[in-house]
């Protein structure tokens, strides 16, 4: 049996940029996606903290340094700048080896994070 679990997470990050005018996806800074392990391309769901709005979309690789955190396309109807999300992605396991993973996880306060140890 596999099953999906929590792979990466960048929590409380605030929303730097929303650009209607652009065909879609998220675009985060390289360094966060680094610590975070995600990848180009890959699928995440967003979900903003400040008006319960969710949604799927894929990463699209941000300037390393830059701290920019944008929506884009129509989502950014319903995330602000300013706004603090949460960004997920999951993988599919094996239920055995579910029970010792540990995802990678990113804790924002303000502009600063810490990486939260795994297990």
């Amino acid at each position: 049996m596999t099953i999906e679990v929590l792979k990466s997470k960048i929590h409380r990050v605030a929303v730097t940029q929303a650009n209607l005018d652009y065909m879609g996806s998220i675009t985060i800074d390289e360094d966060y996606m680094e610590e975070a392990n995600l990848i180009p391309f890959e699928k995440v769901q967003v979900l903003n903290i400040n008006n319960g709005a969710r949604i799927e979309t894929y990463v699209i690789a941000g300037a390393r340094g830059s701290g920019i955190i944008g929506i884009n396309g129509a989502a950014a109807r319903q995330f602000l700048v300013n706004d603090l999300v949460i960004i997920a992605s999951y993988a599919q396991m094996n239920f055995e080896t579910a029970k010792d993973f540990y995802p990678d996880i990113i804790v924002f306060k303000g502009d600063t994070y810490t990486k939260e140890p795994k297990g």
